[in-house]
């Protein structure tokens, strides 16, 4: 799924090997999928990115975006994108195939579920593609201490750790695959109420969600994920169904699996204590 490090590296990937490069054909929805999400008809996308060129590409929360000057596309959520040189190597089946003039791909396929969105500037209305533009990036300057403090309300007190980082898009891209070792590195359990954590504890979640995601970033992204070009993610993931009933790397104690919140939480007890 792409959460803000898939899109960050993914974002980065695009505009160094696809800039420049000129579409010649498109083909949407090559493979209908009931759980694609897409903006206005999908059976005018064609028309739209055909002659277009890559100009750059943006990430927002867990949303990459590329833009073709006044037209722009957008993937989020579980949507895999990659770049493919050959078209023997083409994937059977795809929601979007961009053909470049040199004869080189991008194909995009989702799995489980997605959002696939082609627009004129400032067109896109979706709720959540405008929350992402417009709440701080976590490696923003805008995304300091205080407006980290701000996030913690009446409401949110009432909260569980897992649902404070990851619902209401709080953190536009922080989602239940990246806060597991956030959770793990802040000695946090998921299910930990927000009403029971300190000044300190608090503070010292702020400094582990953005030094956590940067190592994410800064090594390529998770090894649950893959990147434009095909390859598994630098970072080792520490609680993630690879790592399940292996042993912690703080105390030796098990990794367990738990369901939570119509997802699953990856949890060191004697770590993580509730």
């Amino acid at each position: 799924m792409i959460e803000i490090p898939e899109a960050i590296v993914m974002s980065q990937q695009i505009s160094q090997y696809l800039k420049g490069k000129k579409i010649r054909g498109a083909i949407a929805m090559h493979s209908p999928h009931k759980l694609v999400w897409t903006f206005k008809d999908p059976r005018k996308y064609s028309k739209m990115l055909a002659g277009q060129s890559i100009i750059e590409s943006y990430p927002f929360g867990s949303i990459v975006e590329i833009s073709l000057g006044k037209v722009k596309l957008a993937f989020s959520e579980g949507f895999n994108l990659r770049f493919i040189e050959k078209e023997s190597e083409l994937p059977k089946k795809h929601q979007l195939l961009l053909e470049f003039d040199d004869g080189t791909f991008l194909a995009a396929w989702v799995q489980m579920y997605g959002g696939l969105a082609c627009f004129q500037k400032d067109e896109y209305d979706n709720k959540y593609y405008l929350m992402a533009k417009g709440k701080p990036a976590v490696f923003s300057k805008e995304f300091d201490p205080l407006y980290w403090k701000s996030l913690f309300t009446p409401e949110t007190e009432k909260l569980s750790a897992k649902a404070f980082l990851a619902t209401e898009q709080r953190i536009p891209g922080l989602g239940n695959g990246v806060l597991q070792d956030i959770l793990f590195n802040a000695k946090i359990h998921p299910k930990r109420k927000i009403n029971s954590l300190g000044e300190n504890v608090r503070q010292n979640l702020y400094n582990v969600v953005v030094s956590t995601l940067n190592e994410m970033v800064s090594k390529g992204g998770r090894d649950t994920e893959k990147d434009l070009l095909g390859n598994v993610g630098g970072y080792e993931t520490k609680m993630s169904a690879k790592t399940v009933g292996s042993t912690c790397s703080n105390c030796k104690g098990k990794i367990k699996k738990m369901a939570y919140m119509g997802g699953s939480v990856y949890v060191c007890e004697k770590c993580q204590k509730l």
